[in-house]
């Protein structure tokens, strides 16, 4: 089965890949999931790029800390889901394949090492009309199945 993807593809473009993992990360109650502001305003899940040499599981850590300072269980892998989009802030058209996970525990342990975002809790519907990215959009909307939340 072909991967959700999400943007358009435009012809006589060449798209940089960008590999990303990213988490749903409920609350205990699974009634709000965080996102992070980027400083351009825009909404995302947690994560990020993984960078050479790192697993899934090693990336999303890794963001995790950087973005959140929290650490996590990371659960159930919902699948890959592909976008395509132009980067103003980098001048640069993305491939951006987006490998979505649940975190099904976390724990603050310290202070975000990117400082330049903003960390809120969303109910889950809010959260999702506020990502920008349709694969993020599609990752909690996974989670929900799994979940059986309506």
């Amino acid at each position: 089965m072909a991967n959700p993807t999400f943007g358009e593809k435009k012809e006589n473009v060449t798209y940089q890949p960008r590999y990303g993992v990213y988490a749903v990360i409920p609350d205990a109650e699974k009634k709000q999931i965080v996102l992070v502001q980027a400083p351009n305003g825009a909404w995302f899940l947690p994560g990020g790029e993984i960078e050479a040499g790192e697993d899934h599981q090693e990336a999303l850590k890794r963001e995790l800390i950087e973005e959140l300072g929290f650490t996590a269980e990371i659960g159930s892998y919902f699948g890959q889901a592909d976008e395509y989009f132009y980067s103003r802030h980098r001048d640069t058209y993305y491939y951006n394949p987006a490998y979505l996970y649940e975190a099904i525990s976390f724990q603050e342990v310290q202070k975000p090492l990117e400082d330049f975002n903003h960390i809120a809790w969303f109910p889950i519907d809010e959260a999702i009309e506020k990502l920008k990215r349709g694969s993020h959009k599609w990752g909690i909307e996974a989670w929900k199945i799994q979940h059986g939340i309506g």
